[in-house]
């Protein structure tokens, strides 16, 4: 034991070291270890009471397993340091295993350790009352020890400064929790007046959200335009694998009990509950406790807002209320970023419409030089079929997507239409379109609609002239560098000298002009094949 002035100027030691630390991990650490050299022990650690008022959780140690720290737990009255919290008064034992009081705290591997003491964290403002203690501090060594008075009263003393230097640590951190919590209410208040995407509107909050919890992981998840299905949208992963989820029944599990009612619910272990789903998946991706709260627009549920801790913890009345507050202003950014995106569409719509109708006039001009010359039913019907393939392009896009077009939907409905529109005496014309899914920008797709009409068109009118019946076949395909689009037909083939017609140096121009394309005709045995072949990038070129 230290005589008195060399235990004076050690707790002087502590006290000064302390008056450095500001936030709570630092405060601990140094606890731990000044305490572990002024008395001269093994290890030294320390336990703060969990927000239940119930629970004693392992922080900081100088001799035990480092995995223990945030898992070890005691309750209040369990094991010696646990009697040392629940009768405000130091607890030792110099052989603790063989002490009935004793308590295996797991993963923490103290089997080496003989003698334990064990003092109560009592702060200045809860002394001398009936208040429990914030914590304990407990001391160990290798070999079996008894404690004497003065080193009772020594570690005591210890825990006095500590408790104060706890409570100013633990102050510390909780500001700067409300601080970063303002930050966060602040960034997603900012999304909701911002006129972005919504992807990053939402990757925003779940970010934000899992800093703001400290969770292992925050999703977000919103209900489908049918109200049927619950998509995951965004997730922010800080210390946990977590992996895409499929879209689920807005009715399925713990999200869909929050959908229904409209409520928050906690749920303490996801791996003993049994509304939840996959909770083997959760279990390997160390996901422990979830909290789930509505995300609402007027009483009406749009999604679901996730988070999870890594252990098994309650979340604090102020947690759930920021946690619900991120939500309702998240709701809010979702509103306002869908009735922008609402907008942009309408703007886009219009102005691809004005574009289209733009490209009508231009074919009608070109063909108003010959107007003398032309069929006045026959001009008609030919702008009739470029106006419809038009339309289709459109019924796509308001039926399956603003962005891109499905070129071989598109195309079978033409070949649909105008299969009705061709009526023959005897027999009939069979349009086939076959191949690959071909996904396109608008205008690529609209041109494209354009170019196969205008040579199913030809094909009808001169290559099945004298014929009664007859297939033409629409092939489309891809090769690393292009995309190949074939129109076959078993007609009477190409005539002799073969000349382009204003439909066919339409297509030409369109291929040529619109897309950076070629287009080519071949003989076949029996019928004619009309080749386009343009360049990939049409896939990825947002002007087209």
């Amino acid at each position: 034991m230290r005589d008195q002035p060399e235990t004076l100027t050690a707790l002087r030691q502590i006290a000064r070291s302390l008056s450095a630390a500001w936030d709570l991990d630092t405060t601990l650490d140094l606890i731990a270890r000044k305490t572990t050299e002024v008395m001269r022990v093994n290890s030294c650690t320390i336990y703060l009471l969990d927000p239940d008022g119930k629970t004693l959780r392992m922080r900081a140690s100088t001799g035990l397993a480092p995995n223990a720290l945030g898992r070890g737990t005691l309750r209040v009255g369990e094991g010696l340091t646990g009697q040392a919290v629940a009768t405000n008064a130091p607890v030792y034992a110099a052989q603790a295993q063989a002490d009935p009081r004793f308590k295996w705290v797991a993963r923490t591997r103290e089997d080496e350790y003989q003698s334990l003491l064990a003092v109560p964290l009592v702060t200045a403002e809860n002394l001398n009352t009936d208040n429990r203690p914030i914590g304990a501090l407990n001391v160990q060594t290798f070999d079996a020890h008894d404690y004497t008075s003065a080193e009772i009263d020594m570690l005591s003393l210890i825990a006095d400064i500590a408790a104060g230097a706890l409570a100013k640590a633990q102050l510390y951190d909780n500001q700067h929790s409300q601080l970063a919590e303002l930050q966060a209410l602040a960034k997603i208040s900012e999304a909701v007046i911002s006129p972005q995407y919504l992807d990053d509107i939402l990757d925003v909050v779940t970010q934000m959200a899992a800093k703001a919890m400290s969770a292992a992981v925050c999703s977000l998840f919103l209900l489908d335009e049918n109200g049927e299905q619950l998509a995951l949208h965004a997730a922010a992963r800080i210390s946990s694998p977590y992996h895409h989820r499929e879209p689920q029944p807005y009715d399925e599990g713990v999200l869909g009990a929050v959908v229904t009612s409209g409520t928050l619910q906690y749920v303490p272990d996801v791996a003993a509950e049994p509304l939840f789903t996959h909770p083997e998946r959760a279990k390997a991706e160390g996901l422990a406790s979830m909290l789930a709260v509505p995300l609402s627009v007027r009483d009406h549920v749009i999604g679901v807002l996730v988070c999870y801790s890594a252990e098994i913890a309650g979340f604090t009345d102020d947690q759930i209320i920021l946690f619900s507050t991120l939500a309702n202003q998240t709701a809010l950014a979702i509103e306002n970023a869908r009735l922008i995106t609402n907008a942009a569409v309408i703007r886009e719509m219009h102005h691809r419409i004005k574009n289209n109708l733009q490209t009508v006039a231009m074919l009608m001009q070109i063909q108003l030089p010959e107007a003398d010359q032309l069929d006045t039913a026959e001009v008609l019907v030919t702008n009739i079929h470029r106006i419809q393939s038009i339309a289709t392009v459109h019924e796509v896009l308001s039926e399956k997507g603003f962005r891109l077009v499905d070129l071989r939907d598109v195309l079978l409905r033409i070949a649909r239409a105008t299969e009705q529109a061709v009526v023959r005496d005897e027999g009939s014309i069979k349009i086939d379109v076959v191949g690959e899914r071909i996904q396109l920008p608008s205008k690529a797709a609209t041109a494209l609609a354009l170019i196969v009409n205008e040579l199913v068109q030809n094909a009808l009118e001169h290559g099945f002239d004298s014929f009664s019946s007859g297939t033409i076949t629409i092939s489309l395909g891809r090769s690393p560098s292009e995309i190949i689009i074939l129109v076959r037909d078993n007609g009477a083939g190409l005539p002799e000298p073969f000349a382009r017609g204003m439909g066919l140096e339409i297509a030409e121009t369109l291929v040529s002009g619109d897309l950076r394309g070629t287009l080519k005709f071949n003989r076949l045995a029996q019928g004619t094949e009309a080749s386009i072949r343009l360049p990939r990038s049409v896939e990825l070129d947002p002007e087209r």
